[in-house]
């Protein structure tokens, strides 16, 4: 019976420190709308603070916590600077672009924490007088995570006061509930995101610096709990900080006791969990539907026009560099250029269900990924043809994504981001767990293409056929009837409502395509590498092709090709120097604040305006 009870409490000091750090993410989502991928760098700097703070204060339960609290402020001054200097710039862009600006952000204090802390995990010091343990019949619990269990609720508290009880609270609570009236009435809201912001960025910290003594400080903090963090902001309701709490306990008991009865579910349990909140309840345990959300998430700012006489001979040529390239180019080159095509095609299908669709995916390599597995599979097991392996792929990820939309399609906004982010993991988990099938880790090896196809130039003309025929069918469907109708679908779902539209239907058949044409750009994926392991569905995939998608601009449909382009490019390029992530973030936020439309959003403008002003 103590097991039990000593795992129930170790559930509690778990969903502390994550409650933390979801709770000041809720309240930076709620008033601002900002997704700040950031949130976790935040945390992790808080940690390795804290360690370097305390080791230089005198020894002493007082000068350990003024350690913490140090720490936390030095994260939250780390948080005003980045929102006055950076975010502040982009307040008036897609929502997105933000989120690819924090991400920016990770990669560049990544390498900073990497340069100024060291690569080396930190054993964090344990604060006086709370060394040892507590017996809880026969099973002994630090003395430390008891007062994580009694901190957390006093936060909880304290922020319910703040928010209830001061003029500031009440108008974070207006501005959560209604932005634009709440700036209407006259409140600074520059003023108001800044100070949301600090609090933020305070609690982020103050979750690391509480956590050092359990679990020390490293590299990896971050990437560990956002993700963690997102699910618990998403389970409890966007915005509601009693749900962070409730929604962080229910997973940190979940963590704690699926060690116990499901050992090898610990991977999944988390997103499995917020999938069934969110089918059952599509707001969060405690959240609310937002008053501005009718199918307007993600839209495009600019009307989708059919290729002009310029665009069309721009293309022409584009396609004669295609065709001509082997002759000048190496191997290297066409290998990347290969991986270019394919990745375009993956990035086009994600741009065909956020920019005319209007649905926003978190977990699209889960269909890239898939495809390249359907295909290795097909070919390890059963010896098929590269030739039919590439066709049939693309079907069953289309059947795959036919049944995950059915679920994500009644939802909307980061509530559909992050249930296709919890369908994604679940079948990623499913391919690592599932080893004596799937290869597990190892992947599946000697997965080649067909004996014709097996000269790099011959493969690299199928991929471009594939690839380019690919990106040109969808463009055809977003100018067919059925694009136009999914376009009003995520422009005002009341009216296409109100004439008879079956708008989750074509959501749904929105989801499918996309999912198809990723699964297909995946089944070449895995002739070209001649193998495929889990990585290819996991999270940082997922979101490379939702960056490659900002990149480009969700505003011009050469966007996700330009923004393919330039991301592989870049990171080939800047992969081979030291440092190179803080080198590569620096251009992710340049670019972000000089090219707020996307590289091709942006030009596509400013040509726009000056053939305007030669016809004038």
């Amino acid at each position: 019976m103590g097991s039990y009870i000593v795992q129930f409490l170790t559930g509690l000091s778990d969903a502390s420190g994550l409650f933390l750090v979801a709770c000041g993410l809720s309240l930076i989502f709620g008033v601002s709308r900002i997704v700040n991928l950031a949130h976790g760098s935040f945390y992790m700097v808080g940690a390795y603070l804290a360690y370097y703070i305390i080791s230089y204060l005198p020894s002493g339960g007082v000068f350990f916590w003024t350690g913490i609290v140090a720490a936390s402020l030095g994260v939250a001054l780390i948080g005003l600077i980045v929102e006055t200097f950076l975010l502040r710039r982009l307040y008036r862009t897609h929502e997105l672009f933000i989120l690819f600006a924090t991400f920016g952000i990770v990669l560049m204090i990544q390498d900073l924490s990497r340069m100024i802390f060291g690569a080396e995990d930190i054993l964090g010091p344990m604060p006086p007088g709370l060394e040892g343990r507590m017996d809880i019949m026969g099973t002994f619990l630090p003395q430390y995570d008891i007062i994580l269990i009694v901190i957390a609720p006093l936060i909880l508290g304290g922020l319910w006061l703040l928010l209830n009880r001061t003029r500031w609270g009440i108008l974070v609570r207006a501005a959560t509930e209604d932005r634009e009236m709440s700036g209407a009435l006259g409140v600074n809201q520059s003023l108001l995101f800044t100070s949301v912001f600090f609090l933020g960025s305070f609690l982020a910290g103050l979750g690391g610096a509480i956590q050092l003594p359990k679990g020390g400080a490293n590299l990896l903090m971050d990437l560990n709990i956002i993700a963690s963090a997102f699910v618990v902001v998403v389970v409890g309701g966007m915005g509601s900080i009693p749900g962070a709490y409730l929604a962080a306990v229910i997973i940190g008991e979940l963590g704690s006791f699926g060690v116990l009865v499901f050992p090898k579910s610990t991977l999944v349990l988390m997103f499995l969990f917020m999938a069934v909140v969110l089918i059952i309840r599509p707001h969060g345990l405690l959240g609310k539907a937002e008053a501005e959300e009718h199918g307007e998430a993600g839209a495009s700012e600019s009307v989708l026009k059919p290729a002009s006489k310029r665009l069309r001979l721009l293309g022409a040529v584009f396609l004669v560099l295609i065709l001509v390239l082997p002759a000048f180019a190496g191997s290297f080159q066409l290998i990347l250029m290969t991986e270019i095509a394919l990745f375009a095609l993956a990035s086009m299908s994600l741009y065909f269900m956020m920019g005319p669709g209007g649905m926003i995916s978190f977990g699209h390599a889960v269909f890239f990924g898939g495809g390249a597995y359907a295909a290795a599979l097909m070919v390890h097991y059963m010896q098929t043809p590269m030739e039919l392996a590439m066709l049939l792929a693309p079907l069953l990820i289309g059947l795959l994504a036919l049944i995950i939309g059915w679920f994500c399609v009644r939802l909307s906004g980061v509530y559909l981001a992050m249930l296709t982010l919890a369908f994604a993991q679940i079948c990623w988990s499913i391919v690592v767990q599932w080893g004596g099938f799937t290869g597990g880790d190892d992947g599946i090896l000697g997965i080649w293409p067909s004996g014709w196809a097996d000269q790099k130039i011959v493969f690299y003309y199928l991929t471009m056929v594939v690839c380019v025929g690919g990106i040109l069918l969808l463009r055809y469907i977003i100018f067919t009837p059925f694009g136009y109708t999914m376009r009003a679908c995520r422009d005002s779902a009341l009216r296409v409502d109100s004439i008879g539209i079956h708008l989750k239907r074509h959501q749904w058949f929105a989801f499918a395509v996309a999912g198809t044409f990723a699964g297909l750009a995946g089944g070449i994926y895995v002739f070209s590498k001649g193998s495929v392991f889990p990585n290819e569905m996991a999270i940082p995939r997922s979101f490379d092709f939702l960056f490659m998608v900002l990149l480009g601009g969700i505003e011009t449909l050469a966007g996700p090709i330009v923004g393919s382009a330039a991301f592989i490019w870049l990171h080939d390029k800047i992969s081979r120097i030291d440092f190179w992530q803080l080198i590569l973030g620096g251009i992710f936020v340049f670019l972000v604040v000089a090219f707020p439309s996307g590289i091709a959003g942006s030009i596509h403008k400013r040509l726009g305006r000056y053939f305007a002003d030669q016809e004038n």
